[in-house]
C-alpha cells in the first residue's frame, strides 16, 4: 500500500475493480481539489458510473447528475451530461503533464466549465497539456483503473463504490 503522507489531500477510491489512491495537488489546482473534496465529502461520487473509457488514453466518471447509480436523475444514456448543482469552476491550467495515472477534470468546448466530471489517464496524453485542470495522480491502484470496462458509452459500466478523503477515513 502506498505511504500516505498528507491525508487531507489524498482521496481513496474504491472501485468495482478495486481500490485507487490519488494523491491531490492543491498547490496546482486549488479550486479544483476544493471541488473533488466537497463533492467526496458529500459523497457525491459514490456509486457514480464510468461512463466514458477509450482504450490506450482515459478513463471519464464523476457526472454525479446522471451518472449516479440509484440516483434521482441517473440515466445511462445521458451519464456525461451532467455535473453538480454547484457552478461551474474557472480554469486552473499549469504545466503538469497529462501521463499515466494523471487525474483531471472534463470539461465542454469552454475553457471554464469544468463542473464535477473527471478522468484518469491510462497513458501519456500530451495534447491535452495546458487544456484541462490537473488536479491529481493515481499513487496507488493504476491496475484497477486498468480493468475498468471501455466503451463510449459504456455497457453494464464499472462505477466508483465509494470515494472518502483519506483523513476523514478512520483506520
Amino acid at each position: 500500500m502506498a505511504e500516505i503522507k498528507d491525508p487531507e489531500n489524498t482521496v481513496i477510491m474504491e472501485t468495482t475493480k478495486g481500490r485507487v489512491v490519488i494523491q491531490l495537488l492543491p498547490d496546482l489546482a486549488p479550486g479544483h481539489v476544493a471541488r473533488v473534496k466537497e463533492l467526496t465529502r458529500e459523497g457525491a461520487y459514490d456509486g457514480v458510473v464510468f461512463h466514458r473509457v477509450i482504450e490506450d488514453f482515459m478513463a471519464q466518471t464523476g457526472d454525479v447528475k446522471f451518472g449516479k447509480k440509484g440516483g434521482e436523475n441517473f440515466n445511462p444514456s445521458r451519464a456525461g451530461m451532467g455535473g453538480s448543482d454547484k457552478p461551474d469552476l474557472a480554469a486552473e491550467f499549469s504545466n503538469m503533464s497529462h501521463v499515466r495515472g494523471t487525474c483531471s477534470m472534463a470539461r465542454s468546448q469552454a475553457p471554464n466549465s469544468a463542473n464535477s466530471q473527471f478522468f484518469i489517464c491510462f497513458t501519456d496524453a500530451p495534447w491535452l497539456n495546458k487544456q484541462y485542470s490537473v488536479w491529481g495522480q493515481v499513487i496507488e491502484g493504476m491496475e484497477s483503473i486498468d480493468k475498468i470496462k471501455r466503451g463510449e458509452p459504456v455497457s453494464d459500466p464499472d462505477s466508483i463504490v465509494s470515494m472518502k478523503v483519506a483523513a476523514d477515513v478512520t483506520a
